[in-house]
């Protein structure tokens, strides 16, 4: 047997499998929402001009304006934002059900402990913490009108929702590898290099959510090089500066466009490296021989090189809103690939 699925509890796996399924909408909803300048479409939080939804009437509009003088109501993203936030506020009542429900489950009493004893709780309830502190990252992102630090953790936060919520389907699934000792012991010896290429993955996450918070998605018009050079000149310094002001909007960017430039090409160069390691990892994991961890190793590329594909095409095709949605959405599964694999890793089970 190469694989082996034994759900522990139903309920709470279906629970969380929901939640998955609506993180992901939460995830590109939050996308498009940064990529159409809505970020800042409701100066308010958590209403929207003191609004549960919108304002949308023409009375509301011209009420909301004089209370808000300085951001006038643009409907085209003040939807946006609160189709976002009912959403991410769905996905938060979701995860308390889900700790909820694991507390109950390892609260059984000892006649039924066998049914539940494997059920975990540290991630639920890790897992409410994160969400609670994504809602105070979400309302920062108002209050400190898009500073780019608090944008680019509201975005992380967003992804490790997505990849712990995956985590504990894969747990509750019973989502494990089974394969011989020798294959095993090949698997084993991965570890590093494993935890070495989920690093970078998540570094270079990072760096395109730093790209998005600050605008530098289109600071080099032309691919492979920048303006012509490989090395353009550029300020990484002030790119990559950790403390940045509080108090201006950032919607747009503040950067100039050296700085820019320096955060578009440490970018590139992250995918580079990416590249290169999944590349390595998955060569090493094809020698296991086995089928299904070929499968996976199939998987791995495939989403690897749809991603590059897409980060090109941002900018041979200057950054369209479908392909820097897609572009996202995308990275998240890469993450998501690797989260797979990494449990499966660290889970397999020996056969004869």
């Amino acid at each position: 047997m190469l694989f082996r699925n034994e759900k522990i509890n139903n309920t709470l796996f279906r629970l969380t499998l929901a939640a998955f399924l609506l993180t992901i909408v939460v995830v590109v909803l939050g996308a498009f929402t940064r990529l159409v300048d809505a970020g800042l479409g409701c100066p308010d939080w958590p209403g929207c001009y003191g609004h549960l939804l919108w304002p949308d009437e023409v009375h509301e509009i011209v009420k909301a304006e004089a209370a808000f003088p300085n951001a006038p109501v643009e409907l085209d993203k003040t939807w946006p934002e609160m189709v976002h936030r009912y959403f991410a506020g769905t996905l938060g009542l979701f995860i308390l059900s889900i700790a909820i429900l694991a507390v109950r489950c390892t609260a059984i009493s000892n006649q039924a402990l066998e049914t539940y004893k494997r059920i975990p709780l540290k991630l639920p309830l890790f897992l409410l913490a994160l969400v609670i502190l994504q809602a105070a990252f979400g309302m920062w992102t108002v209050t400190l009108k898009l500073w780019p630090k608090i944008v680019t953790a509201h975005l992380m936060g967003g992804f490790a929702t997505l990849s712990l919520l995956w985590l504990l389907v894969q747990r509750l699934g019973g989502q494990q590898w089974c394969l011989l000792e020798s294959q095993a012991q090949q698997l084993s010896k991965l570890k590093p290099l494993l935890l070495f290429s989920l690093v970078v993955v998540v570094i270079q996450i990072m760096l395109g959510g730093w790209v998005s918070s600050n605008y530098a998605a289109l600071a080099c018009p032309d691919v492979p090089q920048c303006f012509g050079q490989w090395l353009p000149p550029m300020d990484i310094a002030t790119g990559f500066a950790v403390f940045q002001d509080i108090g201006p909007n950032y919607l747009g960017g503040q950067l100039d466009n050296y700085s820019r430039i320096a955060i578009h090409v440490v970018h590139r160069m992250g995918a580079m490296v990416v590249l290169l390691s999944l590349l390595v990892f998955g060569i090493f994991l094809w020698r296991i021989r086995s089928a299904v961890v070929n499968q996976w190793v199939a998987a791995l590329w495939l989403v690897l090189f749809v991603q590059i594909c897409l980060g090109l095409s941002n900018i041979v095709f200057a950054l369209p809103l479908s392909v820097a949605v897609a572009h996202n959405a995308v990275g998240a599964l890469l993450l998501l690939v690797m989260v797979s694999i990494a449990y499966r890793i660290y889970s397999v089970k020996v056969v004869d």
